[in-house]
């Protein structure tokens, strides 16, 4: 195997799709350094697992001594970015952008390496640009090839509104990649079309066009929806050591392996292994514990992943949690559904009234913890284990 095939073969694990292959090929024979860049509006103060595929990779890029630009878009985050939306997207004001974007920094070093890492600030060139820049810009596109993007035909389609300034962003992103050089820009599946729109600019500015590389989004908890914090089926990479641990225990065996083949550093062979092993009958848990360690490890350190396996271990067995168990999925809307309620239509009780008297009783527990509060809400996204009594328990997923 060439060098240039063992890089393109991490470059390429657990992506969707590289733009365009021939291209990067030529612009590694060069042997520079590339300059990679990714962006991310900081449209809330924390990152979740979610975040952290596309983190990741840039980490894939630095271990074969390439240059990562970590674009923090404190521009285009008083914008709002359509991408994937049904609705505009309410902008932040400067000061929750700042705020947001503090946070971020400490944040990604927990994966990136410093010294390979120049964080920007797209604010620094889109001011300078001014009114009369913004203008020239916006010649470079046409309201035609904006609908041609998915989610703004499908609004457009469906009368729903568009206000101008969305149309903007695609732009704002793509002359991102003039103002930094980019020889190649990575994003999610969603983000397709404001990445080859930022090809196309570097062509108008006499720039060699940057390459593509865009990853799946994460599902988040519930296996369903991508992760959000909107959706409470997120992992924030800040959250308590045993929370994170806790929460990745709960997804689902067959997701696992998404968030392994998206989340974790282990070569692929290893991971390859683990999956004949439980084909083999090893219990899918113990290789679940593997990855929740990985991940808490990375955030926390090794001492928290050890402590954390340690405490999910004892409240394991003193409640005794069993491997098989019955899995529902209700719908839970915006209001959510009531624990009590849930508790029926599980069938670990008779009837709401049965679920309120053995929550007086004691004998519910959520997730191990013993429920006392009977006007307990649990809302979509969250994934819980449910258990009444000693033996009767059922594995939900809030939709």
């Amino acid at each position: 195997m060439t060098e240039i095939t063992a890089a393109l073969e991490l470059i390429k694990r657990g992506s969707d799709e590289l733009l365009i292959e021939a291209e990067l090929v030529e612009k590694l024979k060069t042997g520079r350094p590339l300059r990679v860049k990714a962006g991310f509006d900081p449209t809330a103060p924390d990152l979740h697992l979610g975040h952290t595929v596309l983190i990741n990779k840039l980490r894939h890029f630095q271990e074969l001594g390439h240059q990562v630009l970590f674009l923090i878009g404190d521009f285009t985050g008083m914008i709002g970015d359509p991408s994937g939306k049904n609705s505009t997207r309410p902008p932040l004001t400067r000061e929750q952008v700042l705020v947001n974007a503090a946070t971020y920094q400490d944040q990604v070093f927990k994966i990136l390496d410093p010294t390979k890492t120049e964080v920007c600030f797209n604010s620094s060139w889109m001011e300078a640009l001014g009114a009369s820049g913004m203008i020239r810009l916006a010649a470079q596109s046409t309201v035609a090839r904006m609908l041609e993007r998915d989610d703004f035909s499908k609004r457009y389609s469906a009368q729903q509104p568009i206000a101008i300034h969305e149309f903007l962003y695609p732009l704002c992103q793509g002359y991102d990649s003039v103002a930094m050089k980019a020889d190649i820009e990575l994003g999610g599946t969603d983000q397709r079309f404001n990445l080859l729109v930022g090809r196309e600019l570097q062509k108008h500015y006499k720039q060699a066009p940057q390459c593509v590389l865009t990853m799946p989004l994460l599902e988040g908890l519930d296996g369903v929806n991508k992760m959000s914090k909107s959706l409470g089926n997120y992992v924030g990479i800040y959250e308590p050591a045993n929370e994170i641990f806790g929460k990745v225990m709960s997804v689902s065996d067959e997701l696992m392996w998404r968030y392994f083949e998206l989340l974790s550093f282990r070569p692929v062979a290893e991971i390859a292994g683990l999956r004949n092993s439980i084909a083999e009958g090893r219990n899918p848990r113990d290789v679940k514990v593997m990855l929740a360690q990985e991940l808490v490890g990375r955030f926390h350190g090794a001492a928290a992943a050890v402590a954390a396996l340690e405490d999910f271990e004892a409240r394991f067995q003193r409640n005794a949690i069993p491997d098989e168990m019955p899995e529902i999925s209700l719908v839970g809307g915006e209001a959510g559904l009531s624990v009590a309620a849930v508790l029926k239509q599980a069938g670990l009780t008779a009837s709401t009234s049965e679920s309120f008297r053995m929550i007086d009783q004691g004998g519910v527990r959520l997730n191990g913890e013993k429920v006392t509060d009977k006007a307990l809400l649990l809302m979509a996204g969250e994934v819980v284990v449910l258990q009444v009594g000693k033996r009767k328990f059922a594995r939900l997923r809030v939709l």
